[in-house]
């Protein structure tokens, strides 16, 4: 069973963590974790395996309340699992000052974050001036005003020599890097085509449900998660991992300069109508809190803005990236991804449908005049050459293209990208420093997402 300590801030009652001038310097088997306010699931997932380096007691900083009592019982239960238990400990602070608590007193030198993105900026901020490394959840950011102090804020990393950055789990999923890889072989996909808007170069579509599993329980979102004004809408939120993507497969390890590659030219926002009853599922309430009842329609349902779209040229091409939220997912199905890169010798789609089983699924089309058969021997030669990182990869025809095949073993789900993320930031903690394209590039994700929402608003 897991080791906690929760210390409640009662009539000015403090933690009993020693006090530190400073976070000590990262180095191997050093890393001591902060979790701060944690209200989504991300926030224990990132904490689902163990790493050599990470020591086991985890400091957490939180108000008391069910976000904060979910996310003991996550970490509880990859403890106490039968395969591969972890052993973390959890030292917790729970208390309205909980953020002045964990400044104070230091008790670590990462600060992960992931939940209510109300107040994530100004907790990133104040991290930062304390002196902790940060580790993120997206978004960062979800208005134009967050995004002028995550520029600030960048700029104090880069000078105090701090790391931050956000958990992009999709560039962990193996139909994605592959898709990255061959937009890279100028002997198949060519050079990508600018598009225009009204055929794009670049789509990119993910559909999400309220209602899921997670670590094979169903998920419970806290009644906030569906008020934009905290959670964020559909682009600054879910379509942060979409506009990466873009900016990841596309333009891999160039620096962007958000003032100068890209434009927006319009964005939109809907809502997804959830009914009282559905609500209740999803959240365990029985009516919707008072915060909600501006979103509350005559009809009874709760009108949450989570979809939108953004059409805008990066680097000269074209591209469209869409979120959307539905409340539940087929039977057999779950969130889905869209992918599609147009280039002057292929296209290279992803799509992740019945038809796929809802399996992310690659497809290359033929997009020049080269014989069938002279594309295909490179495309295959491009995969073979592939097989060097991913052994197992093959092609083979469907219908007027091909497919690449994916050995089952790198489909590893969504839950286990988090550790990917985590075991390559502390490979950055240990080197000292990150890829110089990081910090430029985020910045144009989040200008991208911030200025589409200030868009959607705008009609």
């Amino acid at each position: 069973m897991p080791v906690k300590k929760i210390v409640t801030a009662v009539a000015g009652c403090l933690c009993a963590v020693p006090s530190l001038i400073m976070p000590a310097p990262i180095q191997a088997q050093q890393v001591r974790l902060i979790t701060l306010d944690p209200g989504h699931f991300h926030a224990g997932l990132v904490q689902k395996f163990m790493y050599p380096q990470v020591d086991p007691v985890v400091h957490v900083y939180a108000p008391a309340g069910p976000d904060l009592q979910e996310h003991l019982k996550r970490v509880e239960g990859y403890n106490t699992r039968a395969d591969s238990p972890t052993h973390w400990r959890e030292e917790v602070y729970a208390g309205p000052d909980f953020l002045e608590q964990m400044l104070r007193q230091k008790a670590g030198n990462v600060v992960v974050l992931a939940g209510n993105n109300l107040r994530k900026t100004e907790y990133i901020d104040r991290s930062l001036r304390a002196g902790f490394n940060v580790l993120a959840d997206k978004p960062m950011a979800i208005t134009p005003e967050e995004f002028a102090l995550l520029r600030q804020d960048l700029a104090l990393a880069a000078d105090a020599k701090l790391l931050l950055c956000d958990i992009m789990t999709e560039r962990h999923e193996i139909t994605t890097m592959v898709q990255r890889e061959l937009a890279r072989a100028p002997e198949v996909f060519g050079a990508l085509a600018p598009g225009d808007a009204s055929h794009p170069a670049v789509e990119m579509e993910s559909a999400h449900h309220f209602y899921k599993e997670v670590s094979g329980k169903p998920l419970r979102r806290p009644a906030w998660a569906f008020d934009v004004r905290q959670q964020g809408e559909a682009i600054p939120d879910v379509g942060t991992h979409l506009v990466d993507l873009v900016q990841w497969e596309c333009f891999p390890d160039r620096a962007l300069n958000w003032q100068k590659d890209i434009q927006i030219h319009a964005a939109r926002r809907w809502p997804t109508p959830l009914t009282p009853e559905q609500f209740q599922r999803v959240t365990g309430l029985a009516q919707f809190p008072d915060f909600l009842k501006a979103d509350t329609a005559p009809d009874g349902r709760l009108n949450v803005f989570a979809n939108g779209d953004v059409n805008y040229t990066i680097c000269g091409v074209a591209a469209r990236v869409t979120a959307l939220w539905h409340f539940q997912a087929p039977p057999g199905g779950g969130d889905t991804h869209f992918s599609r890169l147009i280039g002057t010798r292929a296209i290279l789609t992803i799509k992740q449908g019945e038809a796929e089983h809802y399996q992310p699924t690659l497809y290359v089309e033929k997009n020049s005049g080269a014989s069938a058969a002279d594309f295909e021997r490179a495309l295959r030669a491009a995969v073979q050459r592939l097989c060097g990182t991913w052994p197992g990869l093959e092609v083979k025809p469907a219908g007027a293209g091909w497919e690449i095949t994916v050995p089952d073993k790198y489909r590893v789900g969504h839950e286990a990208h988090f550790a990917q993320v985590t075991e390559e930031y502390l490979r950055f903690l240990a080197e000292g420093s990150m890829p110089a394209w990081v910090a430029p590039n985020l910045l144009a994700k989040y200008y991208t997402t911030t200025e589409a929402w200030r868009l959607s608003r705008a009609h």
